[in-house]
């Protein structure tokens, strides 16, 4: 127990999130001295209003002033580190609460951590196509695609965009299940004869992929989900985190390495 100490940690906590602008001030604080002019101006709030916070920092020791000037102590800071850690924290939670059911479990060293600063886009009831249309955005900025895993539900639905980047240059490896690569060929026999021949397109098999999509462009990766009853795309999330791509890389590799060759006269068999 510490002597002196006013009310539990929870109850600053609830100080700072019961209004917004309490934790606005005490970051902007931290990082530069503001007048009260200034802080209202940056929190859109009333004079007494930003008077009131600013004398309950002071009570706190989280600030100190100088002339018209406010700035943030040590402690001050510490607290503000600790709360937009928090606030980034529930924001990249919120973000894959829904969809988290569909991305690669943490056994496969995929961590929330590495969707922080992520795209996350996900399907909705009114635009069903939105991963879709993310992941097409996505190979037209790029010069070399790699992909492992289920790729029907993202490759299908713009099969055409991906066919015009292919024989326009784009260097591409998939590696496919192999009923997907028949399912492929037999069904859309046009939008394959000019990739393959391009010499821009090599196809792999494996047997065991796993059940989400990994997707690497030049500059992001992208992991995708779909919902096993209807196959459609529900989320795609893609992020030029270098931890993020470390790991995509690796996923990428363990596959590759043991897969095998595309051969079409024998994908009948």
């Amino acid at each position: 127990m510490i002597i002196g100490a006013k009310g539990s940690p929870l109850d600053d906590i609830e100080f700072l999130a019961r209004s917004e602008h309490r934790v606005t001030t005490l970051e902007t604080l931290a990082r530069s001295p503001q007048s009260r002019a200034d802080l209202r101006e940056r929190t859109d709030v009333s004079q007494s209003t930003i008077g009131r916070t600013l004398r309950e920092f002071e009570d706190r020791h989280w600030i100190c002033r100088e002339g018209h000037q406010y700035e943030a102590t040590q402690l001050g800071a510490f607290v503000a580190s600790g709360m937009r850690e928090l606030v980034e924290r529930i924001e990249t939670e919120q973000k894959l609460r829904d969809v988290w059911q569909w991305v690669p479990a943490e056994a496969s060293g995929f961590t929330i951590e590495m969707g922080s600063n992520a795209v996350v886009t996900v399907a909705e009831a009114d635009d069903p196509y939105r991963p879709v249309n993310r992941f097409e955005s996505l190979l037209r900025e790029t010069d070399r695609f790699r992909f492992v895993g289920f790729d029907l539900a993202l490759l299908e639905p713009c099969k055409e965009e991906l066919a015009r980047r292919i024989v326009d240059g784009m260097d591409t490896e998939i590696i496919d299940p192999p009923h997907v690569a028949r399912h492929i060929l037999s069904t859309y026999p046009e939008h394959c004869s000019k990739p393959l021949e391009s010499g821009n397109l090599s196809v792999w098999l494996h047997d065991e992929l796993p059940p989400y999509g990994v997707g690497i462009f030049d500059r992001r990766i992208g992991v995708s989900g779909h919902d096993p009853e209807s196959g459609a795309a529900r989320v795609l999330i893609d992020t030029d985190a270098s931890a993020a791509r470390e790991w995509a890389e690796a996923t990428y590799e363990s596959y590759r390495s043991e897969a095998r060759p595309l051969r079409v006269e024998r994908i009948g068999e």
